[in-house]
């Protein structure tokens, strides 16, 4: 979901821009430090950090390129060289290779790295739901040449989670129309989903499962378990990684923050 950024945010949104290569195919910012959030003010919004994802079509030439302008942002993987690097954003995790606490025109900020093609893999399929998840949120998106192509895909994604909704708000739907629409998610849900409800050593076609669950009366709740259990495993091994990508005592100041940021939100919602 894109919603409009304060002014001054945008402007320097493209000031940061421009302190990394260029061949982004898309780049979104999102967080506290982007949209002003209640209780929150101009000052405290100032010292957040600015979270972003970057989309690239080639990450071998952009992390080669991204060395050269910006080493220091990587932690000692930078040794290794692009091609690893590359191979560490794509083989494990979510797909997603992140920078973290870096300085950038006075401001901290984290940018994740994503393949141009594990995006839309993950809009059209759910194979992680990392990313895909974090653009149903408001998100700040620049202008590029292949905008229209990804704003398909989450188009997709966006019908897909109304049918989602549909099965969870009307369980008086006819199973036959529940088995349409399970049938319509994206294979990785439906994979999840027989996971849940097939014994193991029975390998019973997905269409006889989704059947089954179809006349369940929990059917909602077990394709939200099926979801969850994306979600979960996807940000487990991300969160491992981070800490490879990021550096332990960067990883350790990040946390605190996090612990920090969570402290202040709770203090706010008790009376």
């Amino acid at each position: 979901m894109t919603l409009p950024a304060l002014q001054n945010t945008s402007v320097l949104y493209r000031r940061i821009l421009s302190q990394f290569p260029q061949d982004i195919s898309l780049a979104f910012a999102y967080g506290s430090g982007v949209f002003k959030q209640n209780g929150t003010s101009q000052g405290q919004m100032g010292k957040n950090m600015l979270d972003f994802v970057f989309a690239v079509d080639d990450p071998v030439t952009w992390h080669t390129m991204n060395l050269m302008q910006n080493r220091k942002h990587y932690s000692v993987l930078k040794f290794l060289g692009p091609r690893k690097i590359s191979r560490i954003q794509d083989e494990h995790g979510a797909g997603v290779y992140y920078n973290t606490l870096v300085p950038v025109d006075g401001r901290i900020i984290k940018y994740g790295v994503i393949s141009t093609d594990s995006l839309i893999d993950d809009l059209l399929h759910w194979k992680t739901m990392y990313i895909a998840g974090r653009l149903h949120k408001p998100v700040c998106v620049n202008p590029c040449k292949s905008i229209w192509m990804i704003q398909m895909r989450i188009g997709r994604m966006s019908y897909g989670q109304r049918m989602l909704s549909c099965i969870q708000r009307t369980p008086y739907l006819l199973p036959e129309g529940q088995f349409v629409q399970l049938m319509a998610l994206p294979r990785t849900l439906q994979q999840r989903i027989t996971r849940l409800v097939d014994p193991p050593g029975k390998n019973r076609d997905v269409e006889e499962i989704l059947l089954q669950v179809a006349q369940d009366p929990d059917c909602g709740s077990v394709v939200q378990q099926g979801m969850s259990s994306i979600v979960k495993s996807s940000s487990i091994t991300q969160t491992a990684k981070g800490i490879a990508t990021t550096g332990l005592l960067k990883s350790l100041s990040y946390s605190a923050k996090k612990l920090q940021k969570m402290w202040k939100g709770w203090r706010m919602k008790t009376p």
